[in-house]
């Protein structure tokens, strides 16, 4: 197995990919949605640049807001399980539909607000790959409104086998896709959309425009990574020379918060 060394889960080969190849965006968000890619009027990229700017902030965010047929679609892909997922789609879904309100307008002006999130973990409880969501009454089961929609896509939960005849299914299998062979598996089966969003991989994962954004996010992750270390080992020495303070044998000192003995010493001596 030739393992990739990026893939479409890659936040900003994610974006560039689809923003470089709006058609292709434009197919994959119709298979997602479940509509037909005809059926679309209105199509348009809403954030098409990546900030070079903000690559290094924690929070950054390389989603795809879109405009579909004055719907508001905002398309996140997330790798690792953090815990918060469900708050935080819900806090982009919120932050998406109260920022489209104009100044002066009235709320029925408000555009249905769709936050489609394809996840690399299991959130759910359940077997099916595909939730939906949206605001029901509890018991009726009747629709507070249309304008709250969430969807979300589970890749730990796609069958092994490949359904040629299911694009939703051939779209998934593209972002779940792990190594070269994977790839070729799906480019075998001839399905002109695959070979198309491939390609688009293929040419965009080369390009020294990618590899420098993912240069910065690299160093920003790495950069994390030390500020963590560093306030975890801050916050260590702390409890250690708290301890200290109340003269407890630095044996159980250096027991309690894994610090060395000789460590420990040096607390106390520069104490």
């Amino acid at each position: 197995m030739t393992k990739l060394e990026y893939t479409f889960k890659n936040d900003a080969l994610f974006k560039l990919v689809f923003v470089k190849y709006p058609k292709l965006l434009k197919k994959l968000v119709a298979v997602l949605l479940g509509i037909r890619i005809e059926s679309i009027d209105q199509f348009e990229i809403r954030n098409p640049e990546i900030q070079p700017e903000v690559l290094g902030d924690k929070f950054c965010r390389l989603d795809i807001n879109m405009t579909v047929d004055g719907q508001q679609v905002d398309l996140e892909i997330q790798v690792n399980n953090e815990g918060d997922y469900p708050e935080r789609s819900l806090y982009y879904w919120a932050r998406e539909y109260s920022t489209a309100l104009g100044e002066g307008k009235d709320y029925l002006t408000l555009p249905r607000t769709i936050v489609i999130s394809i996840l690399n973990f299991t959130l759910f409880d359940c077997t099916e790959f595909h939730s939906e969501f949206q605001a029901l009454e509890v018991t009726r089961h009747t629709p507070l409104t249309d304008k709250m929609n969430l969807h979300y896509f589970e890749l730990s939960k796609l069958p092994a086998t490949i359904n040629k005849d299911s694009a939703l299914l051939l779209w998934l299998s593209l972002f779940n896709a792990n190594t070269e062979e994977d790839l070729k598996r799906l480019e075998a089966l001839e399905v002109p959309d695959m070979e198309q969003a491939i390609g688009a991989y293929r040419q965009v994962s080369a390009t020294d425009e990618f590899k420098e954004i993912e240069r910065m996010r690299s160093r920003a992750r790495h950069n994390e990574a030390a500020a963590l270390r560093n306030a975890r080992t801050q916050q260590t020495h702390e409890i250690a020379r708290n301890l200290l303070k109340k003269q407890i044998p630095i044996a159980d000192i250096a027991d309690a918060t894994g610090l060395t003995y000789a460590e420990v010493e040096t607390l106390r001596d520069t104490h």
